[in-house]
């Protein structure tokens, strides 16, 4: 993503310009430090700011993260640049620990973005600043300083945490970094001390404005029994990554821009992994105010952002369990496939142990892969054309361990998933959407987008083609004009229906 002009960079800076924040840090030549925006400090003179796309790029460049306005904490906005897809997979794939490993590994990531490892460095100094390597250690360092101010883990966990090779290496980068060692960044204030098996407690920032009672509503109308739990405005889970099992709970801290995120898991080494698909199910990563003044755009859908600032596009927990619910939703309505999915779990979910439950409801985690692939039976009652697209949905997913990672363009993703019995060009957009996280999918022939779509139009009633139509100048975000549509007041679609029935006052006359 191509900065601003320095003028105008700096302009942000003197006014702490929210907008800015997350978009472009600044790196102070006096001081060797980077910072956001929104700096508390004193604006450093013009001529000592450099400007930088990313944390990795001022990191890079010599600059130290800021004590005061802690960078960590900035908005992940990087995910959401549009400016290269691959980029933005390729952060996806980071985030999940796509380069905790060796040295080959960005070759493996290059491979499986379908990329040149060249092509891959060239567009992550385009587009960030900093190559793959650099992003991925300055998302280390930061997590790790996260965790520092915000928890009471041992240096040792937080360490492992944040995907250190060792604890000598961690303190030696941090010394070389902040010239003092760990410890020394934790404030007495930080955080109070908790008791061990009450989880870590972390903050995730958001761009505002952030709908988070239409995003609960979302969760709270498919909470799948024994699995999520949404009461008292907070969301619960369980999790499973790599096999062990915990649980999460996640609440709005409108105060502070931010969600708050508790996990209690057994092994702290995965804690990036979850916090990143906290971020991703809760779409903290979007740059909403951009994605609204673009769809605003349309005199069909200005009066719906209007109403709903801030509708965010939700995803689930794990892409194989959205695959897994949208195979189950096809020609139902929602309360009944998630009663489905209940049983399902029922019948081949594993428990969660109660030390790692936050709430007495979660008891199973949702069913993997490799566990209904290799079931004699699904043992639900739903047509035999569904459980064989259950099953082939299961075979597929072992068979391809990425198959819900992000990869190639929208049009490729939705082929390849049609390549599943089962699974036709509406769930294929569908779980592009929900899975994958293409924020351009859009599954015309929704039966809920066609009702919102014609509580809102003058005239006849759109069909797929006309709606797909007209969600070409939506593009690249059809996700969110989706969700709005979707988001339509039942009261509006039943005012509209009635006044179709009534002849009109033309017909009146004849």
């Amino acid at each position: 993503m191509e900065l601003p002009d320095k003028v105008v960079c700096y302009r942000a800076l003197q006014s702490r310009d929210t907008r800015f924040d997350g978009l472009i840090f600044v790196g102070v030549t006096s001081t060797g430090i980077y910072c956001r925006p929104i700096c508390p400090a004193r604006t450093a003179k013009f001529e000592n700011c450099q400007f930088y796309g990313s944390a990795a790029a001022a990191q890079v460049a010599g600059f130290r993260p800021c004590l005061r306005c802690r960078p960590e904490t900035a908005p992940d906005m990087a995910s959401w640049r549009g400016t290269s897809n691959t980029v933005s997979r390729a952060l996806a794939l980071i985030a999940e620990g796509a380069l905790d490993g060796d040295a080959a590994s960005v070759t493996r990531l290059a491979d499986r973005l379908g990329v040149g490892e060249r092509q891959l460095r060239r567009l992550f100094l385009q587009h960030l600043g900093a190559s793959p390597i650099s992003v991925a250690q300055t998302r280390r360092v930061l997590f790790a300083k996260q965790l520092i101010h915000e928890t009471r883990m041992p240096m040792g966990e937080v360490a492992s945490a944040s995907g250190f090779g060792s604890t000598r290496r961690f303190n030696e980068t941090f010394q070389n970094l902040f010239h003092r060692p760990p410890i020394a960044l934790r404030r007495k204030t930080s955080a109070a001390t908790v008791a061990a098996d009450a989880g870590v407690t972390l903050r995730i920032r958001y761009r505002p404005p952030y709908d988070w009672e239409s995003i609960l509503k979302f969760f709270e109308a498919r909470a799948i029994p024994g699995v999520e739990v949404v009461e008292n405005n907070r969301y619960l889970r369980t999790v499973e990554v790599r096999g062990q099992t915990g649980s999460i709970e996640v609440w709005n801290i409108p105060e502070r821009q931010s969600l708050g995120v508790t996990i209690r898991f057994p092994d702290v080494k995965l804690l990036p992994v979850i916090v990143a698909r906290v971020r991703r199910q809760f779409d903290t990563g979007a740059d909403i105010e951009t994605i609204e003044a673009h769809l605003s755009s349309d005199p069909l859908l200005r009066p719906l952002i209007n109403q709903r600032r801030g509708l965010r596009a939700p995803s689930g927990w794990d892409g194989f369990e959205l695959a897994i619910r949208a195979i189950l939703g096809q020609q139902i309505s929602v309360t009944a496939a998630r009663g489905l999915a209940g049983r399902l779990v029922e019948l081949h979910g594993k428990p969660v142990s109660k030390e790692y439950a936050i709430h007495p409801a979660l008891t199973h985690v949702f069913p993997t892969a490799k566990r209904l692939a290799t079931a004699t039976e699904i043992g639900l009652r739903i047509p035999g054309a569904r459980q064989q697209a259950l099953r082939a949905i299961a075979e597929a997913s072992v068979a391809d361990p990425n198959l819900f990672s992000p990869f190639g363009t929208l049009e490729e993703t939705v082929e390849r998933l049609k390549t599943i019995r089962g699974v036709g060009e509406w769930t294929a957009h569908y779980i592009a959407l929900r899975a994958v996280r293409e924020m351009d999918a859009f599954p015309s022939s929704d039966i809920g987008l066609l009702r919102g779509a014609a509580a809102l139009a003058e005239g006849g009633r759109p069909n797929a083609m006309s709606l797909l139509s007209q969600a070409e100048s939506w593009r690249p975000w059809r996700a969110y004009a989706a969700q709005h549509l979707w988001a339509v007041d039942p009261a509006l679609i039943s005012i509209k229906r009635t006044s179709e029935l009534r002849p009109s006052p033309m017909r009146d006359r004849v």
